[in-house]
C-alpha cells in the first residue's frame, strides 16, 4: 500500500462533520484516503464531495472541496490518497 499526499485540511465544520480540503492533486469519489495529523489518523472511502455547495464526482488540484468525515479533523492535517 502506497500513500501520496494530495492536500491539507483548511477547515472543519463540526455540525455537519465536513472537512474542507485544499487539493494539490486530483481526487474522485470512490478513492480511499487517509487523514493524518497530530491527533488525527483514520481512513475512509470518499462517498461524496462538494465544491461551492455543488455535488461533484472529481476534483482537480487547487480545488477546495468539502468531504464528510467520520470524526473531527484539524487545520493542516495532511490528506493522502491510498494507492493499492
Amino acid at each position: 500500500m502506497e500513500k501520496k499526499e494530495i492536500g491539507r485540511v483548511s477547515h472543519y465544520f463540526g455540525g455537519p462533520g465536513v472537512a474542507a480540503i485544499v487539493l494539490t492533486e486530483e481526487l474522485s469519489t470512490g478513492d480511499r484516503i487517509s487523514v493524518e495529523g497530530h491527533t488525527t489518523d483514520f481512513e475512509l472511502v470518499v462517498g461524496s464531495m462538494q465544491v461551492e455547495h455543488e455535488q461533484i464526482d472529481q476534483a482537480k488540484a487547487g480545488d477546495n472541496v468539502g468531504i464528510k468525515v467520520p470524526q473531527r479533523v484539524r487545520e493542516n492535517d495532511v490528506v493522502y490518497k491510498i494507492i493499492e
